[in-house]
């Protein structure tokens, strides 16, 4: 299994991207701005998108995709995510005002584009990878997915606050080769992150306190500008885990 991070900022701004993680080269993890750093053919390989909930710096590369590689799609591309997330899509971006439906082009009967919705707690497998979608506690519906292949794990939180279901879910797997999860504020601003239900230091070390294995935790979703500030409190909290700060452009060969 290889995964790609595409882009892991809470922002944008210079080289910054947001969420978007490649996994070999037909499966995307959300479409933040970070799509936008694939090559053409690239794009042309995606054939599954796994959405961890709807806000834009999850979604906004979407539209653009799906626009780019219009004319190369043989078969549609298929959006997985909750129900919720999924009807937020196509409400509020494939609507015909802020953007055609594809779902309906070039006709209904041949549509480029077309949805899964997923139950919580499913599990789905495609060519080999397996993955198993896990609600989460974000301001929206929301989860985060834990991804198998070869033996290998990997899990991703999405972005969410204090949680017993993701632990839960993480833990009941043997093993965990990697972790990725947000950190957005710093503690100086855990009111406001407790409001927007993301994660700062101080509670993802007591959320990280559940967690049962010992892998390598990669760090997301920091906010531009307050970066080295939130990864050095994470790492004052969290003195026994291996943390590692995500930049962009990351492989992992699992």
């Amino acid at each position: 299994m290889r995964i790609k991070i595409l882009g892991c900022s809470g922002g944008i701004g210079a080289q910054l991207r947001t969420t978007s993680l490649l996994v070999d080269r037909d499966i995307l993890i959300d479409a933040g701005t970070g799509v936008g750093d694939l090559t053409l053919d690239e794009m042309r390989h995606i054939r599954h998108l796994f959405l961890t909930h709807s806000h834009l710096d999850h979604t906004c590369g979407l539209p653009l995709l799906i626009d780019t590689i219009f004319d190369h799609l043989k078969t549609p591309l298929t959006v997985y995510g909750r129900a919720e997330t999924l009807e937020a899509v196509k409400k509020h971006i494939f609507n015909w005002i802020m953007w055609p439906d594809f779902a309906e082009l070039p006709s209904k009967a041949k549509p480029v584009l077309q949805y899964r919705p997923l139950k919580l707690g499913e599990r789905i497998s495609i060519e080999g990878c397996n993955l198993h979608m896990i609600e989460v506690n974000h301001t929206v519906p929301g989860v985060g997915y834990i991804i198998e292949k070869g033996g290998k794990v990997f899990a991703f939180s999405g972005d969410t606050f204090t949680n017993e279901s993701f632990w839960k879910a993480v833990n009941a797997y043997p093993r965990i080769d990697a972790l990725m999860v947000e950190t957005a504020f710093a503690n100086g601003n855990e009111k406001l992150a407790d409001m927007a239900k993301h994660y700062c230091p101080k509670t993802l070390a007591a959320d990280l306190a559940k967690l049962k294995h010992d892998p390598d935790i990669y760090i997301t979703h920091l906010k531009p500008g307050s970066e080295d500030l939130i990864f050095q409190e994470i790492v004052t909290a969290l003195p026994k885990r291996r943390v590692h700060r995500l930049m962009g452009g990351e492989v992992f060969d699992l």
